[in-house]
């Protein structure tokens, strides 16, 4: 290992940036880490290698004399510019600077700045708003820094003090066999200060609650679950960070008329069967307006009518959807006896002749009497067998 080429070890070009040396480095300490190969000494060899390789390439002082003098210029026991190989005491700072990501470890004991959490808030709306938009006003819960301590958590007249389990740096050092990881202080949570005497109104958090008001802007066209988002509305950064967004989720209430397909509006139109026989013409509701609907003579129940441009609007725009109408022929109920006699003397009328008003059920008469001569004659052929 002594005599092999740092460049070499770590598959680089001696032009390599520095860059691509933290990468190469990485990708060899991942694959050959003990805590990986257990028991495996060849492994352990390829890592130790590759740690010295990169201790070495990754100092510019050092590369610059590895690169003019080879291994004698980084042997501290020639004279040169310092130790070619490290222990595991300063292999962790090594390790911080290259995964320091990874573990969310903070250097120097400076605080790490993090973006706030994302919220949600479910809008419910009127079919009606949906459609045509509307400006509510809503309210959600919020954290301001608490006046009384100016946002420090400490009590008037105190203040935070320097957190003794980090000694004020925000960070510790735990070992892991060759790795020394550097965390963040599980007390102070990277502040490096901590609380003694807390302040009566936010309990040393520094913040209170409190509610905002928002006036979300709900465009024409919005269908149940699309999200309309306020940027920086969401739950506040940690130490400075930019604040998370807010998203408004969209909920429609069922309608007691309409029910929306897209841009379509679908609605049940009950008819008399007198008109449904007859034909008539009646008055349909839409989301603006009424519109007339004319009903053809012979229309049977569920026969679908359409009126163009009386649904939705998309919301990206567009041209506007149609209104499905769907007609319900509607049985008579409680009949007295002089139209309960009306009836009997019309089916009377009917006489051979009733397929040819009622071709639907004559046809399906017929359907089910060819499929009980089937079966039975299925039956007779399977007895003779």
């Amino acid at each position: 290992m002594a005599n092999r080429d740092y460049y070499e070890i770590l598959s680089l070009a001696r032009n390599a940036s520095d860059e691509e040396i933290k990468k190469a480095y990485r990708r060899l300490a991942m694959k050959y880490h003990p805590d990986r190969n257990p028991g495996d000494a060849v492994a352990e060899e390829h890592f130790k290698e590759a740690k010295a390789a990169y201790e070495v390439l990754s100092d510019p002082r050092k590369r610059a004399a590895y690169d003019q003098f080879g291994h004698a210029g980084v042997d501290a026991s020639m004279g040169g510019g310092g130790p070619r190989q490290g222990g595991p005491g300063n292999f962790g700072d090594i390790f911080g600077d290259i995964f320091g990501d990874i573990f969310g470890g903070a250097r120097g004991g400076s605080e790490r700045v993090y973006r706030g959490a994302d919220l949600r808030y479910t809008l419910e709306l009127e079919l009606e708003e949906a459609v045509f938009g509307v400006a509510p006003k809503i309210r959600i819960p919020t954290q301001v820094d608490c006046q009384f301590c100016n946002g420090t958590g400490a009590k008037s007249g105190s203040a935070p003090s320097a957190c003794p389990t980090c000694n004020g740096m925000g960070q510790v050092r735990i070992q892991q066999g060759f790795f020394t990881i550097q965390q963040t202080c599980p007390r102070c949570h990277g502040s490096g200060t901590v609380v003694t005497n807390p302040c009566g109104h936010c309990r040393g958090t520094g913040l209170l609650d409190e509610q905002k008001t928002l006036s979300v802007k709900v465009p024409p066209g919005v269908d149940n679950g699309d999200r309309i988002r306020l940027a920086g509305e969401g739950e506040r950064g940690t130490n400075g960070g930019p604040p998370g967004d807010l998203y408004v989720q969209i909920r429609v209430k069922e309608h007691p008329i309409f029910s929306r397909d897209g841009n379509d509006l679908h609605c049940d139109v009950p008819i008399s069967f007198v008109t449904a026989a007859l034909g008539g013409e009646l008055e349909v509701p839409t989301l603006n307006g009424k519109v007339n609907l004319k009903i053809p003579a012979e229309t049977q129940t569920d026969r679908l009518f359409r009126v163009r441009g009386k649904g939705v609007k998309p919301v990206r725009g567009g041209s506007a959807g149609d209104l499905i109408c769907r007609v319900r022929v509607e049985i008579p109920v409680k009949l007295n006896r002089e139209q309960k006699d009306l009836l009997h003397q019309f089916a009377a009328t009917m006489g051979e002749n009733h397929e040819k008003h009622s071709p639907q059920q004559h046809s399906w008469f017929d359907g089910v009497k060819t499929f009980f001569e089937n079966l039975t004659g299925h039956h007779g052929q399977s007895s003779k067998d």
